[in-house]
């Protein structure tokens, strides 16, 4: 059945062809087109997918894939589109000994299209092994004056290797990795590092699949060259050859785009692998003498781990046996009795994959003498080392060191690494913005008489009140510590945003105080010298600066100035706001 309607759709040409229009994203013209295939409408084989699917089942992908390109070539001619024609091509037809290389050029030869215009795109379907033989099939058609793309870069069988190996005036970036790119730091990375290879090896790179506008400037940011989806425009048979007029002003819009940035639940998993220690083990059968002669040969050594056949059956602490040795006769009573007569039975027992948070809840549920100890590491149970409770510590430590200067563990929010990093980038760029410093005011007192969770809960809410009312694409928050965040303000109704958080956070600070601290605006609560004092209520000073290009070299002056904007600030009662234009005048103002 679907051969003969294979055949049917062959022998009476019935495929159709769609453009989507790929366009520059620095200057926002359109550069080309990819041209896509479709079958009959009501037809099982429409979707290409199928269609290609049925051909290679009954060996007929040669004659399928000629007729497609032939269908492309001819409607792009006829409908005179500007720019270059992104040609589909899969990797083994030209492999294949029928493939009819000379084929191509006749068709555009035909219809009267010059070769520099054709870009001959890799589709890659199925593993491509024989590189020697592809790159010889490329030089031939480079040789004819076309240019070679690779479609769809990540997502193939050995994409990287083709783009190695045939080095390709085109790259397409798989949708995969552009799709929610805005939130997605991963896939950030991934794009920004094929455009710094695209970069060197002189390589155009194509993002595919852009479907929103924040992917569209994101992608822009990223000084990636050419960019096509269903965002810039969709497949069409009758494709339009002038880019949209909103996707044009937006490409022209000043400013950056606001990058994902991994939060404090996102780093990466460290293991217990980390902290392993190749400590030579003992077997069973060993005295205690041989064991306390080891641990005085080497001061350094504080457990000993016991393993038989490769499993682990137990611990001897240098503590503990030169503590037992220390006493009377015991040396001559214990000393050529087997080691495991003083050894710990149950030591703490961890595979090397288990996550160092995992470790540290088990070791804080456990005995503390484990703390001490340390733990034995295995891998499928067998011995491979050691680990202390000193080294898990420290590792602990750092990691939410590292973690807090990438994101606040409280809010989540961006911490001082990315801060500055997106201080730098709007400074590049060359384009105005307003950097605003949020403080609270008479915090400390609150959070010393209420208790520290009640003081995280107003945190979390100035968090969130300051997200609420700022633009994602194009507003950055930032929660350098404490009490203190920073807003980097790209919107134009900046100011309007700034009085709609103060508005907010008079109505929401007071809800966290009693009917009769909200009634006379204060609380009392008792100093260190144990005498009553009246707090004021918490309030939100809010100091910006206005940012032109020029004015500040680094986030270093910046965050000064902002600094100095949210101290003139606090000076007034209340929540205030304070703008420090620098070009201007200062001027406050009060909510």
């Amino acid at each position: 059945m679907l051969l003969s309607r294979l055949h049917e759709i062959l022998h009476q040409r019935q495929l159709t062809a769609l453009f989507q229009p790929i366009i520059n994203m620095q200057r926002g013209d359109i550069v080309g087109y990819e041209g896509l295939i479709r079958g009959p409408s009501d037809s099982p084989l429409h979707s290409p997918m199928n269609l290609f699917k049925v051909a290679r089942a009954h060996h007929l992908s040669v004659e399928v894939e000629h007729m497609c390109r032939r269908v492309v070539l001819e409607r792009f001619a006829e409908l005179q589109l500007p720019g270059k024609l992104f040609l589909n091509v899969s990797p083994e037809m030209l492999l294949q000994p029928q493939a009819r290389h000379g084929e191509t050029l006749g068709y555009i030869d035909e219809v009267g299209i010059h070769p520099d215009r054709v870009i001959i795109e890799l589709t890659e379907n199925q593993p491509t092994y024989d590189y020697d033989l592809l790159r010889e099939a490329v030089m031939h058609y480079r040789g004819m004056g076309f240019q070679i793309a690779i479609d769809d870069l990540g997502e193939g069988f050995s994409s990287l290797r083709l783009w190695s190996e045939l080095r390709p005036e085109y790259v397409k970036i798989d949708m995969h990795f552009v799709q929610g790119i805005n939130q997605d730091p991963v896939k950030l990375q991934f794009v920004r590092s094929i455009q710094e290879i695209a970069q060197e090896s002189g390589t155009i790179a194509i993002a595919e699949g852009i479907e929103t506008q924040t992917e569209l400037l994101l992608i822009r940011d990223l000084d990636i060259a050419y960019g096509q989806g269903y965002h810039i425009a969709r497949p069409h048979a009758h494709p339009a050859t002038d880019v949209a007029a909103d996707i044009v002003a937006s490409l022209n819009r000043n400013g950056v785009s606001v990058y994902p940035y991994r939060t404090a639940l996102k780093h990466n998993v460290i293991t217990a692998t980390k902290l392993l220690r190749a400590i030579p083990p003992v077997s069973p059968g060993m005295t205690n003498t041989d064991v306390y002669d080891m641990f005085i040969g080497a001061p350094e050594l504080q457990i000993v781990p016991v393993v038989e056949n490769g499993m682990p059956v137990g611990l001897i602490t240098r503590h503990d046996l030169i503590d037992r040795f220390a006493r009377l006769f015991s040396r001559d009573v214990y000393g050529k009795k087997p080691c495991t007569t003083f050894m710990d039975p149950y030591p703490l027992i961890i595979d090397k994959d288990t996550s160092l948070q995992e470790l540290s809840r088990t070791i804080v549920e456990a005995d503390h003498h484990h703390l001490s100890n340390g733990f034995i590491i295995t891998a499928e149970g067998r011995y491979i080392g050691m680990g202390t409770g000193q080294d898990l510590m420290r590792e602990i430590t750092q990691m939410q060191i590292n973690a807090a200067r990438y994101a606040n563990p409280l809010t989540l929010l961006p911490g001082n690494v990315p801060i500055n990093e997106h201080i730098d980038r709007l400074l590049q760029s060359g384009v105005p913005f307003f950097a605003c410093y949020a403080d609270l005011d008479h915090f400390k007192p609150f959070n010393d008489a209420f208790g520290y969770r009640k003081g995280d809960d107003v945190i979390q809410l100035t968090g969130r009140t300051l997200a609420a009312h700022c633009d994602p694409t194009r507003d950055f928050i930032g929660h350098i510590g404490g009490d203190d965040f920073i807003v980097l303000f790209q919107s134009e109704d900046w100011e309007v945003r700034c009085r709609s958080i103060m508005e907010v956070m008079a109505t929401a600070i007071p809800e966290h105080y009693s009917a009769q601290d909200r009634e006379r605006g204060a609380y009392a609560s008792e100093n260190r010298r144990g005498r009553t004092v009246l707090h004021p209520l918490i309030s939100i000073s809010l100091g910006v600066v206005r940012v032109e290009p020029g004015n500040f070299l680094s986030h270093h002056q910046i965050a000064a100035a902002a600094a100095d904007a949210k101290k003139q600030a606090k000076k007034i009662s209340g929540n205030s706001l304070f703008i420090e234009r620098r070009q201007g005048s200062a001027s406050p103002a009060w909510g």
